[in-house]
């Protein structure tokens, strides 16, 4: 969850391939086979005459998305602790103020910060989760879904959170995250990516109650302000689609 504080007065307690491609390529208007885990081979195309053509796919794998999601974790714990230990909780300042154009800085710092261990577990291991999977499909893939979600996310938080209140908490950013990767395979028509979308789907499907305005002090404007971003960022990221077919390919060339 992300929680919110007064903008004023006490800020301790929370209160709101290689290969020939004709065979195996993807069909117009179907699905690609690409793989969830950055898998993709090189794509390249060998015909009469015809030069080599290869397209490289961007890093990835079961190592990178580990890597991902041990940053992840690694972050909002250790800026816990020492918010906790070091500064005794001050740094939960460093929220997103809605409409106070000073702290706008907010919306880059605020997922990192939680008021407290409940809070911040509860984000630790679907984060990490998520975190995982994105990061799997590829590091530019990673930086470039987080950046959308964490900026449109925050920005959105910042106009609709409310007048008095203080954002934190990385729940926006899992929000944004799980909906990317629920929507993604609709719109790279990756076959893979759509069924982990919906075994994703299907098992944080209670998550949809966040994004509601139900429990005081919960801020379901960064939830829902994440979630579209998410989908924002599944509808126009192409760093992790799968590797297409040179049209060149389907052509029996002739002399």
């Amino acid at each position: 969850m992300s929680y919110q504080y007064p903008s004023g007065g006490d800020r301790s307690r929370p209160t709101s391939g290689y290969g020939q491609m004709p065979q195996t390529g993807p069909q117009p208007g179907g699905f690609n086979q690409g793989n969830i885990f950055g898998d993709a081979r090189p794509v390249s195309y060998q015909g009469p005459g015809a030069p080599r053509r290869t397209q490289r796919p961007q890093a990835g794998g079961f190592r990178t998305g580990m890597s991902f999601a041990v940053l992840y974790v690694v972050s909002i714990w250790a800026v816990h602790l020492i918010n906790t230990f070091v500064f005794g909780g001050f740094l939960t300042h460093f929220g997103i103020h809605p409409w106070d154009i000073s702290s706008m800085w907010g919306i880059l710092t605020a997922p990192l910060l939680h008021v407290g261990f409940d809070h911040l577990i509860s984000n630790t291991v679907p984060g990490a989760i998520f975190s995982f999977f994105i990061g799997a499909t590829g590091r530019r893939t990673w930086w470039e879904v987080t950046g959308i979600v964490v900026v449109l996310g925050g920005l959105g938080t910042w106009l609709l959170g409310g007048l008095g209140t203080n954002h934190v908490g990385a729940s926006g950013l899992v929000y944004g995250w799980l909906c990317y990767l629920v929507w993604r395979g609709l719109f790279n028509r990756s076959f893979r990516q759509v069924i982990l979308g919906v075994v994703l789907g299907f098992m944080y499907a209670g998550l949809i109650w966040g994004v509601l305005p139900n429990d005081a002090g919960v801020s379901w404007q960064a939830h829902l302000c994440g979630a579209l971003a998410g989908i924002v960022a599944g509808m126009v990221i192409t760093s992790d689609d799968p590797p297409r077919p040179n049209s060149a390919a389907n052509r029996q060339l002739t002399y």
